[in-house]
């Protein structure tokens, strides 16, 4: 019999080889799940605005294998810019989007660039061109009056109605919006903070006459779009 001399054992060298064998079953798992994430980790540039809507970039590694992104939310009132942010974090490709939502009397744009190497996101995603009338039409409100039209704009292909509740007074805005600010990621995240309802046809957002407030649900609009 062969015995483990190096350890003073009587017991058979096999049966040493087996403890050692059961012992790497138990630790490889370990190291793969230490070890992988940091070896396919993306490195990003992170930046999330505060209250002036300023931010400054700083290098983190991304949780798991995803995409650089940044983005930036305009929104206007009239013709007069109101918001302007940009941020840039880790993101996945569903959160890569370009996108519109259109009340006549304000307009928000979303527009997101990603890509997947180490901190490609340097540079911050450029305003967009003006966007011309695409044809569509939506009812729209001017004061409490829903019944007037609006020309949608760029890649703005649906009506929208959007209803937030707060403080026990329900608000209510008319438009036009983009696909992507009625289904997806986008979508699920605003409905957190509004009921909202959109529709392929023109005009198919119905015309009557309600309460609004312009400011509020503009800016839990921009919120979520930023954070969700």
């Amino acid at each position: 019999m062969i015995t483990d001399k190096c350890c003073n054992s009587t017991q058979p060298l096999s049966f040493h080889l087996l403890l050692l064998q059961v012992k790497m079953y138990l630790i490889v798992p370990i190291l793969v799940s230490v070890l992988l994430p940091k070896a396919f980790s993306l490195k990003c540039f992170e930046c999330t605005p505060g209250v002036s809507g300023a931010c400054t970039d700083k290098e983190t590694d991304c949780l798991y294998p995803t995409q650089c992104g940044s983005s930036q939310v305009v929104s206007y009132a009239g013709d007069t810019k109101v918001v302007d942010i940009n941020a840039k974090s880790c993101t996945v490709p569903a959160e890569c989007v370009s996108t519109a939502m259109n009340f006549g009397i304000s307009r928000t744009t979303i527009a997101s660039k990603c890509c997947n190497t180490d901190l490609c996101n340097s540079q911050s995603v450029p305003e967009s061109t003006k966007a011309t009338p695409n044809g569509k039409k939506c009812f729209t409100c001017t004061g409490t009056d829903c019944t007037r039209t609006l020309s949608c704009l760029g890649d703005e292909d649906r009506c929208i109605s959007a209803t937030v509740n707060t403080g026990g007074m329900k608000i209510t805005m008319k438009g036009c919006a983009s696909k992507k600010f009625c289904v997806g990621d986008v979508s699920q995240a605003l409905g957190t903070t509004m009921d909202m309802k959109c529709c392929e046809g023109n005009l198919c957002n119905n015309a009557q006459s309600i309460g609004l407030s312009l400011l509020l649900l503009v800016t839990s609009m921009v919120s979520v779009a930023l954070f969700y």
